[in-house]
């Protein structure tokens, strides 16, 4: 079993999903679930293909942190 980190972004028709380590595997959803469903159905199809291709998939279990920088002069967007 391999894990990979899915990063999720809100967009303005809903959200759109990717994972980190595999790039490639990107997709769309008007829901957060809905992206999450579509994202792990593109994680499946991609291995698939990669299979049939004969190519290695990428590794996963990525390690993420989040770091805070401080930006007086910057404006946050939404």
């Amino acid at each position: 079993m391999i894990q990979y980190t899915a990063q999720y972004l809100k967009i303005p028709s809903g959200y759109m999903g990717r994972l980190v380590e595999w790039p490639e595997v990107v997709t769309e959803g008007r829901t957060l679930e809905e992206c999450r469903e579509q994202l792990r159905d593109a994680l499946r199809e991609m291995v698939l293909a990669y299979g049939e291709m004969g190519r290695d998939i990428p590794p996963g279990n990525a390690l993420m942190e989040a770091l805070a920088v401080e930006t007086p002069h910057v404006r946050q967007t939404a």
